[in-house]
């Protein structure tokens, strides 16, 4: 019997029991990344994030499927490569593939589907005919807008009135449009941009475009979650809604609308337009992805997330610790609702990461161990096993295990000699580097801490 899953609705602003439209097929869309540069930590926020609620779902229902696209045309995208001279294809090939790097790193499962917005050009003309069809958009000189005053509902996911959401936000001035408040689905490309035929000329598509006429094509007119970035409700989400709702004739578009919080860097937002990124990509050779992963799910992901190396210190000595009681899982332990229920009220994944320390009490007394393990993995972390974390941890240590040998041969005579100040110097000069040594049975051990 399937556990009650409760989500915060931004639809609705209220946190909400989840009641699928069918219980046999689960139906996820998440918006993923604008492949014009490499993906930032603040990107990675969602990647972690709905990868959680994607295992909490089929932990729950017997089929679940999960959509997220890749935006690979974008004036974004055409901007970057005339910056760096190379051809559109050629820049979001390059991108595409450090962003499944970056999942990988991770530890995200592949969704369901991974469409390319490129792929799908004929779908998004079509549905573009249907609204014109139907009198919710209009062309003029080789442009089609859709006509956002027809749509009674536009501003109710922001919960903001039309003329609130126009004033508080960059709205693109054009002669024409009908109205200022009005989006484009389809532009004219200039020579030398990527195109497509179309009805109205040689052209691209518009980016909220993109999302509602792949997500219909594999979730349906109608599906469970739409997820993504707090910063893509408006205008990308609202503007979804309204063209899918009109161009399908549904009262509905996504029942629920999940979306996580920024992150920010001494408290404030981590984006390109703020200079204070840090790339996913600059991690991959410095730290464990399971860091970095656990980092991304400490805090509830309705709430800011502040970055800095206390965090990423707190989370290896943490996964350190852990993996001081790791043992290769013989069995599939089943994992309680008791233990599970933090991630099915709202993902609180602060409170399902208090129940593994919990755990991890029991497991360092030899009580549960796989219990332990299987709760970690649960959520995708202690997936290395311990042979695979000791290469990574001494991978960190910027000295060789035959200089730490000739430290301690030296540490070992100032002992003899009774020159304990010296011998205590070389033993801080290796807890400095990341080692820690240890006097047992007349012997000294070393280890990475």
């Amino acid at each position: 019997m399937s556990k009650d899953i409760f989500l915060t609705n931004n639809l609705t602003n209220k946190k909400e029991k989840f009641i699928p439209i069918n219980k046999g097929n689960i139906g996820m869309y998440v918006c993923g990344p604008t492949v014009y540069d490499d993906p930032h930590i603040g990107n990675a926020r969602p990647l972690v994030i709905f990868d959680i609620l994607f295992k909490l779902f089929k932990n729950n229902y017997s089929s679940v499927t999960y959509v997220r696209n890749i935006t690979d045309i974008d004036d974004k995208i055409i901007k970057s490569s005339l910056e760096q001279n190379i051809n559109t294809k050629e820049l979001t090939e390059k991108v595409t593939n450090s962003f499944l790097e970056d999942c990988k790193f991770l530890n995200c499962e592949n969704p369901t589907h991974q469409p390319k917005a490129t792929e799908h050009i004929d779908l998004m003309i079509k549905m573009i005919n249907d609204l014109i069809d139907k009198g919710f958009a209009y062309e003029n000189s080789k442009h089609v807008y859709f006509e956002v005053k027809k749509f009674s509902d536009y501003g109710k996911l922001s919960n903001k009135k039309l003329e609130d959401l126009i004033a508080g936000s960059r709205v693109e001035v054009s002669d024409n449009k009908k109205n200022s408040e009005d989006f484009v689905l389809w532009k004219p490309s200039k020579e030398n941009e990527p195109s497509w035929d179309s009805p109205w000329g040689k052209g691209r598509p518009g980016w909220h475009l993109e999302c509602s006429a792949m997500s219909k094509k594999f979730l349906g007119k109608e599906f469970d979650v739409h997820g993504g970035g707090i910063d893509l409700i408006f205008p990308h989400h609202e503007n979804e809604i309204a063209q899918s709702r009109c161009a399908n004739e549904s009262k509905v578009f996504a029942n629920y609308w999940v979306h996580n919080a920024f992150i920010t860097m001494s408290n404030e937002k981590m984006a390109k337009s703020q200079g204070n990124i840090l790339k996913i990509k600059d991690f991959r050779n410095k730290i464990s992805g399971q860091v970095l992963r656990l980092a991304l799910m400490s805090s509830h992901y309705k709430q800011p997330l502040d970055w800095n190396d206390k965090l990423l210190d707190d989370c290896y000595n943490t996964l350190n610790k852990w993996y001081s009681v790791y043992t290769t899982i013989i069995d599939n332990i089943e994992i309680s609702e008791e233990i599970l229920k933090p991630l099915y009220d709202d993902l609180n994944t602060p409170g399902y990461i208090a129940n593994l320390h919990q755990l991890y009490e029991n497991a360092s007394k030899g009580k549960d161990i796989e219990l332990f393990i299987s709760a970690c993995k649960f959520i995708g972390l202690l997936d290395e096993n311990y042979d695979q974390w000791e290469n990574y941890k001494r991978s960190k240590v910027s000295i060789t295990e035959t200089e730490i040998q000739e430290k301690i041969d030296l540490r070992n005579k100032a002992r003899e000699n009774k020159d304990y100040t010296q011998a205590d110097k070389i033993r801080d000069e290796l807890l400095d580097k990341g080692v820690l040594i240890e006097d047992k049975d007349g012997k000294t051990i070393w280890k990475i801490k």
